[in-house]
This record gives C-alpha cells, sequence and structure tokens, in this order.
C-alpha cells in the first residue's frame, strides 16, 4: 500500500478502525520501515522548528531585494486593536502565515510545508490552535502527519512544484494538507478531511506561479495568508458534512492536467502574470 489515492487512506480508516493519522503512519512504516517513534520524532523536529520560526520572526528584517519584511508586524499590531474584519483567531492566523513566509523571503530558518515558498500555511493554523489551547502537542502532531499524508499523495498523483503545475500546486497544496490537519483537530472523519482537501484544491485550480523578480516573495508571501484562509472554509464546509461533487483525487487529477496546459511564463520563470506588470518590471530593473 503506498501514498498513490486519498481514497486509499480513508479507506485503510474503515477497514481497520484506525483514525487518517494512524493510517499515515502505517502506510509510511511500510514505505520506509520507519518506527512510529521514529517517525514520532522525526515529526516533533519539524514541529519545534515551525514554532522557532514564529518566535525568532524579526520585524526589522528586509529580504535582499528589499521588496518584503515587516508585514507580519504590521498586522500584528493592527490585529491588537481588536477591530478586524476577520476576528481574533483568523487574525492570528494572518499574522503567522505573513511573518513565517517573510521569514523565508530573509533567509531565516523554516520548514517546507510542503515547499518553502508555501512554508507558512500549515504552521500559520498549527500554532494558533496550540497556542490558543484548542489542541495539545499530541493532537498537533498528528494533525500533522494528516497533513503529510495528503501532501504525499499529491506529490505521487500530481505535484507540488510551482515550476511544473503553478502555484496551485505550492499554496493549492499546502492549504488542501492543512484543510486535513484542522478537521482532524476538529474531530472530523476521513470521509470529512478527504473532502476538505478536495475544496481547498478546486477553489485555488488555475492560480498560477509568477513570481515578480523571479524572487519568492510578490506574490508568494499574501498568497500564504490566502492559502490558509481558504483551509480554514474548506475544513469548515467539510465538518458541515457538504459532500464535494468531485471526489478529491479527482480533483488532484485535474490540478495535474491543468498545471500542464499552463504557458511556462505561468510556471515559476517571473515571465507572466503579476511579474509582468509594468509595477513588477519596474521593481525588477530598480
Amino acid at each position: 500500500m503506498t501514498f498513490n489515492s486519498l481514497q486509499t487512506i480513508v479507506s485503510l480508516c474503515k477497514e481497520q478502525d484506525i483514525n487518517f493519522a494512524e493510517a499515515v503512519r502505517k502506510i509510511e512504516k511500510q514505505a520506509s520501515g520507519l518506527s512510529w517513534q521514529a517517525q514520532y520524532q522525526r515529526m516533533n523536529s519539524l514541529w519545534k522548528a515551525m514554532q522557532e520560526a514564529s518566535k525568532t520572526y524579526a520585524p526589522d528584517i528586509r529580504s535582499a531585494s528589499g521588496l518584503s519584511g515587516g508585514d507580519g508586524e504590521k498586522f500584528r499590531l493592527y490585529a491588537n486593536k481588536k477591530n478586524t474584519l476577520c476576528g481574533t483567531f483568523v487574525s492570528a492566523v494572518v499574522t503567522v502565515a505573513l511573518r513565517m513566509a517573510e521569514s523565508n523571503a530573509c533567509m531565516k530558518r523554516i520548514v517546507a510545508a510542503p515547499t518553502a515558498g508555501s512554508c507558512g500555511v500549515l504552521p500559520s493554523v498549527l500554532i494558533p490552535m496550540y497556542e490558543g489551547k484548542q489542541a495539545d502537542e499530541k493532537e498537533i502532531l498528528e494533525a500533522m502527519f494528516v497533513a503529510a499524508g495528503i501532501g504525499q499523495v499529491i506529490a505521487n498523483r500530481a505535484s507540488i512544484s510551482g515550476a511544473e503545475g503553478g502555484c496551485q500546486a505550492e499554496i493549492g497544496s499546502a492549504s488542501a494538507m492543512t484543510a486535513g490537519s484542522l478537521v482532524f483537530l476538529k474531530k472530523g472523519t476521513s470521509e470529512q478531511i478527504a473532502y476538505a482537501a478536495g475544496y481547498s484544491l478546486q477553489n485555488l485550480m488555475g492560480l498560477v506561479c509568477d513570481p515578480v523578480g523571479g524572487l519568492v516573495e510578490v506574490p508568494c508571501i499574501k498568497r500564504n495568508v490566502i492559502g490558509a484562509v481558504n483551509a480554514l472554509t474548506a475544513a469548515d464546509m467539510a465538518l458541515a458534512n457538504i459532500t464535494p461533487i468531485i471526489p478529491a483525487d479527482e480533483v488532484i487529477d485535474a490540478m495535474l492536467k491543468v498545471g500542464r496546459m499552463m504557458d511556462s511564463s505561468l510556471r515559476e520563470t517571473g515571465r507572466g502574470g503579476l511579474a509582468a506588470t509594468p509595477s513588477a518590471q519596474s521593481q525588477t530593473h530598480s
């Protein structure tokens, strides 16, 4: 058994009466031979790295290009006024997403989840859930196994690379992983976890990869925020048991086909989309 489809994981959950995280660990042990203890140690090290990256965010640091830095702090200060449209929890999510993605642009240590360009999406929900005492550390680690399983299926079945599939393959995959982990933390079923992953991907279907100046900064950093908020809404729809018409595996397959149809200018080359606008070109040439 391999990570070839989300339905495979859901079926294993039903057949063996286990949850999604346990199914992922079983498949991983079969594939790699890693014991459950070794798997937990690896996942815990990633969780600690995510937490450290958030704690060591430097509001004064700027990227080498000067295009990014400081926005995570701006949003934190704004959110502290308690007058956001999003509310307290979502504002915390936005803050962490910005801080994590900016840290990547400023060459600080982050966790690629599944890529460096989408590193802010998953921790942006896990850290506020943990700090808000909505989940303990064991539950967070379990949720990370759920995210890892979803990400592995997407990588095997389609792609997580912006160069191959556009930003739908990076932020889209991160959003799907995050949505599934949220459903798990809210005690949703294995089917609902797959629903959430599918909704996240279909909502971002066709998203192009158009980095200004070829750098993973603009619009990449702000798309981490969109990926995180998309995950929240997808998870809530799944938890409401709104059954998708298109199964998640078929959404993944469609994403692969769409990515292949994209012109090369829209797949991380920095030659199309926002990267080709006059403002982007003026930044690139300055």
